[in-house]
């Protein structure tokens, strides 16, 4: 006689990250590589659409830290790098270049936009937070995120953390724009989403929202995202929230 299935699914923290995802409705997983891999080539797949950030140019608050030497040419890991308007930036701006999206579409055009500009930027399509370290060879100087953090539910801030911890050099930078309260997203408490089991538009988060996710990082500035004008060579809309930490050395 058989033995009967086994009931129980949690031995790790990588199963508790994976069951916790399945309590959200499938049509509202925007980041995992099947759910979310498919949401997004939807997304991308017409490349025609009135969407702000379709435009071949890199966020306003990247450009500035950039212009004003925030941080020297370095690697750089770009998550959720769409099309790749900022990883060409930074690529075109001295820097070496990871870009990783889910999106088999976005990368494809991001690859086109390098080949145009003949520039170099190693794309990837895969999930950041699930692929094997040798895709994401060394440490970076900066990890720039425009768009990620806030598609994620909450139990995912985890895997984003040990992404950096992974990734990001001591006295590196990360860099982000994502929704701010008050002007895009859900601002639901993290507790209600699981109630809810869905969050369409994603998540808002304010500065402090920001200090508390990044404690254990140096805060260099948090700010709105300046609204651009279309012909701006920037990209900047206000609904936005821009911010930049940095990684304490050991010697901090």
């Amino acid at each position: 006689m058989s033995e009967p299935p086994i009931n129980r699914s949690l031995r790790s923290v990588d199963d508790l990250l994976r069951m916790m995802d399945g309590l959200f409705a499938r049509d509202s997983v925007r980041w995992t590589h099947d759910a979310g891999s498919t949401w997004w080539n939807r997304f991308y797949a017409d490349r025609t659409r009135p969407v702000p950030f379709f435009a071949d140019k890199p966020d306003e608050n990247l450009a500035r830290w950039v212009s004003d030497e925030v941080f020297v040419p370095t690697r750089v890991l770009d998550i959720g790098s769409g099309p790749g308007r900022n990883a060409l930036f930074l690529a075109e701006n001295g820097y070496t270049v990871d870009a990783v999206d889910l999106s088999s579409e976005a990368v494809a055009w991001g690859r086109e936009r390098a080949a145009a500009r003949r520039l170099e930027v190693s794309f990837t399509c895969g999930d950041a937070f699930a692929l094997p370290p040798e895709a994401l060879s060394g440490m970076y100087g900066l990890v720039y995120d425009s768009g990620c953090l806030h598609h994620l539910p909450p139990h995912r801030r985890i895997s984003y953390l040990q992404l950096l911890q992974r990734t990001l050099a001591p006295g590196g930078y990360l860099g982000l724009a994502c929704f701010a309260r008050g002007r895009m997203g859900s601002e639901a408490p993290d507790e209600q989403l699981y109630l809810d089991g869905a969050f369409e538009a994603g998540i808002a988060f304010s500065p402090d929202d920001l200090r508390w996710v990044f404690a254990d990082f140096e805060e260099i500035e948090i700010r709105p995202m300046a609204a651009q004008e279309q012909d701006s060579p920037w990209f900047g809309e206000s609904f936005l929230l821009t911010a930049l930490f940095r990684r304490p050395t050991p010697d901090d």
